[in-house]
């Protein structure tokens, strides 16, 4: 059982200044990408921007997860001059038809268009052979959970859950359908790892939506937790969660996570 996509790295060159504030690149990205795709189409908007179930979708989502996430943190609080060449990151989760042409059309309204370069990426979701037993995981960037309705923390048991169903969800939409496995046993299982260290900061950052003209916080936590137990048949997941991203707002670059094992067993 394999989660595929493909990671893109887009080069442009800024037509005019382009200054993006600090924790706010993706949101740039945003606002272009948005501006371009509603102009050059409502059906191209609506299925890549703004995609929605015509009933209830996955797990009862009637707006559906974005089939791409953007990867712009290097260019957070920089000033470009006209000429200036910059690139950023772009994961595609529709394997089928993947819309890279779309991007590169709506981003170029915007700056002028160098290069792509195109990396197919086939994360394993088996459980490895071997048994791990201490892992670490870095919140590159923000990251917000949240478990019933309210924002969490960094344990395990969420952190594996928003990552596993992101994973499946993004799957059963763009890809090679819902995964199959056993949902209830894995989070139990998930249950039973403890943190034994973390050292997080929160990071303030908002939005201004310029549709309603309201505020809205995308900030989260940075920084690294460490986990111990019986890990091995999650580390797939959160290795899949490095390209999706986990937690809200992960579509324009909060969420990014890195993991690293500490012990084999």
């Amino acid at each position: 059982m394999n989660f595929q996509l493909e990671a893109c790295r887009l080069h442009f060159s800024a037509r005019r200044e382009l200054r993006f504030p600090p924790g706010m690149a993706g949101n740039v990205l945003r606002g272009a990408l948005g501006h371009a795709l509603l102009e050059g189409g409502a059906q191209d908007y609506a299925r890549i921007f703004a995609p929605s179930a015509a009933g209830a979708g996955p797990s009862g989502l009637s707006d559906l997860p974005r089939p791409f996430v953007l990867r712009a943190a290097a260019l957070d609080g920089r000033a470009l001059q006209p000429g200036e060449r910059f690139c950023f990151g772009l994961h595609l989760f529709d394997t089928h038809n993947p819309p890279i042409d779309n991007f590169i059309r709506a981003f170029a309204h915007w700056a002028d268009f160098i290069s792509v370069e195109r990396t197919p990426i086939s994360v394993d979701l088996n459980a490895p052979c071997h048994s791990i037993s201490r892992l670490r995981v870095q919140f590159q960037t923000p990251t917000e959970l949240k478990v019933n309705g309210a924002i969490g923390k960094s344990e395990f048991p969420v952190l594996l859950a928003r990552a596993r169903d992101r994973i499946s969800t993004l799957r059963s939409l763009y890809g090679d359908g819902p995964l199959e496995l056993d949902f209830r046993g894995l989070a139990d299982r998930a249950g039973s790892v403890t943190t034994v260290r973390s050292e997080l900061q929160q990071v303030k950052v908002a939005r201004r939506s310029g549709r309603t003209g309201q505020r809205h916080g995308i900030g989260g936590f940075v920084g690294f937790a460490e986990y111990e137990g019986d890990l091995a048949e999650f580390v797939p997941y959160l290795e899949a969660a490095h390209w999706t991203g986990v937690g809200r707002h992960c579509t324009w670059g909060n969420g990014e996570i890195r993991t690293e094992i500490i012990q084999n067993s």
